[in-house]
């Protein structure tokens, strides 16, 4: 049985090689939260298939390279072709993710997407997004990618996919449905690199519209 100062040691080695990966001096992503909307989980959400439990879910801190920014803030997003229904695309990147009219921008139904420019090739090492959360609902078909051109034909890579039946054409995707709250949704930008994030979603359960109000980018750009 390990003594007190022996687990101590252990947990303060263990920190200190979290810390320092591959050279590179590690450090807390912290994000900033909104205030949350609502408390609890809606039983009728419950029976959905594939849904995370994230209250069964306790997280370990996310750790990025020191000087790791934001970089989506104040980029400029578009969603293509797409008239919005309600915001435009400047809302998804400008900071503000409280759940209100007037901050989110909503496009039409089915299958929808928006895209980032990063302005130069990044380095990614997370995404967060916010779709919406004044209410608990699940968007469905959730699905992120990062590549070198604004037509993501070229050095392709996608880091989240929820779309388990393959209705985005991506491919079955093995992440999980989960239910938007205040916290949205951070993902592993696994360290690709491109200039431009896409964010694709497909409805969600309370009606067939698309809505995001905050899209935020962390990496570092290419020397």
């Amino acid at each position: 049985m390990r003594t007190m100062n022996q687990r101590f040691i252990l947990i303060f080695f263990s920190l200190c090689c979290a810390l320092h990966v591959h050279g590179q001096q590690m450090e807390r992503l912290v994000l900033r939260y909104p205030m949350p909307m609502y408390v609890g989980t809606p039983s009728d959400l419950m029976d959905l298939d594939r849904l995370e439990r994230t209250w069964e879910i306790t997280s370990p801190p996310f750790l990025v390279p020191a000087g790791t920014t934001n970089l989506a803030l104040d980029k400029l997003a578009d969603c293509g072709n797409e008239i919005p229904v309600l915001g435009n695309p400047d809302l998804v990147t400008d900071g503000q993710k409280e759940a209100a009219d007037g901050y989110y921008l909503e496009l039409g139904e089915g299958p929808k997407h928006i895209t980032i420019d990063l302005e130069s090739a990044c380095t990614i090492f997370a995404v967060a997004v916010w779709h919406y959360h004044m209410k608990a609902r699940v968007y469905h078909d959730v699905v992120v990618q990062v590549a070198d051109d604004p037509d993501f034909i070229v050095n392709v890579h996608t880091i989240y996919n929820n779309d388990h039946d393959n209705s985005l054409g991506f491919g079955v995707g093995e992440d999980l449905l989960y239910i938007e709250d205040h916290k949205g949704r951070l993902i592993d930008g696994r360290g690709v690199t491109g200039q431009y994030v896409r964010l694709y979603s497909n409805g969600n359960t309370d009606n067939r519209l698309n809505h995001y109000l905050e899209v935020e980018i962390y990496g570092k750009p290419i020397d």
